[in-house]
């Protein structure tokens, strides 16, 4: 009797550490609307899994929100375009350490008839400064994320207090960039945006790029490990798998291979010293 009830408890604890394991095979990324809705994870995710047989769940959201997501510890790894707010989320201890890994760049983006007279420069600051003057319709994404920090901070490049300057013709929605692409085309607005959501975005309209080449316009992306000390149940193995993999040489050929129409969504550099 004793020995058959130690191989039912043996019996059941395989069982049960085995489905830990299973469990412990999949992790959660909180990440930006641009890595997904661009198709990057949908390009590279399946080449992890089949490498390391680990599932990644996205939580896709704006920037802000998803390191929000991190310092709740709804996250294993956090995967977006902030710098300044992803090394405070490293200073304030809720990561790890950020890891470089691929840029694009922002774009604005306007409708055919460029009410503003902006298209064809190369000036953001300028291209900016007119779309107020002439009180163009513009769309914010007002979602605290990546691309709607850089749009804050251009308004400040430029001189231009927005909290206070905006009127009824700048637009914050509190949404995502397909969405902002998707109001910009109803209402003829310009709008900034992420150049590999624009190359995937079907909705164009009268939409185009009306300025871009703005060294202001660099767009570095990072990954950072959601720390487990401050979270416990953090999956710091397969998180640090991931980040591993994102940042070697067959992760970052995986990221330059994801085109649309012959178009490279982003560059890795995830060896460039300082990005």
């Amino acid at each position: 009797m004793l020995n058959r009830r130690t191989l039912l408890a043996a019996a059941l604890a395989a069982a049960f550490g085995g489905m830990a394991l299973a469990q412990d095979r999949s992790i959660v990324v909180a990440s930006t609307t641009s890595t997904q809705d661009s198709g990057l994870f949908g390009h590279i995710l399946p080449l992890f899994k089949q490498k390391t047989g680990i599932d990644v769940k996205v939580v896709s959201q704006g920037t802000g929100q998803a390191l929000d997501t991190g310092r709740r510890g709804d996250a294993d790894v956090v995967f977006v375009h902030a710098r300044a707010l992803e090394d405070q989320f490293v200073a304030d201890g809720f990561g790890v350490k950020r890891h470089p890994v691929m840029y694009n760049d922002f774009i604005l983006i306007g409708p055919r008839s460029d009410p503003a007279g902006v298209k064809g420069q190369k000036d953001i600051v300028a291209a900016l400064t007119a779309i107020m003057g002439k009180a163009a319709p513009f769309v914010s994404r007002g979602d605290k994320s990546g691309t709607h920090a850089a749009e804050l901070a251009l308004w400040k490049t430029a001189g231009i207090d927005i909290a206070k300057d905006k009127g009824s013709w700048y637009r914050e929605i509190g949404q995502g960039m397909g969405a902002a692409l998707n109001t910009a085309s109803a209402m003829g607005a310009y709008v900034l945006a992420d150049r590999g959501t624009w190359l995937s975005f079907k909705n164009r309209g009268e939409l185009g790029i009306v300025v871009e080449g703005d060294k202001r316009l660099f767009n570095q992306y990072g990954i950072m490990l959601v720390n487990p000390l401050k979270h416990a149940h953090v999956k710091k193995e397969p998180g640090q798998a991931f980040i591993d993999w994102i940042v070697s040489p067959e992760g970052q050929k995986a990221i330059g291979d994801h085109k649309i129409e012959g178009q490279q969504l982003f560059f890795p550099n995830a060896v460039v010293p300082g990005a």
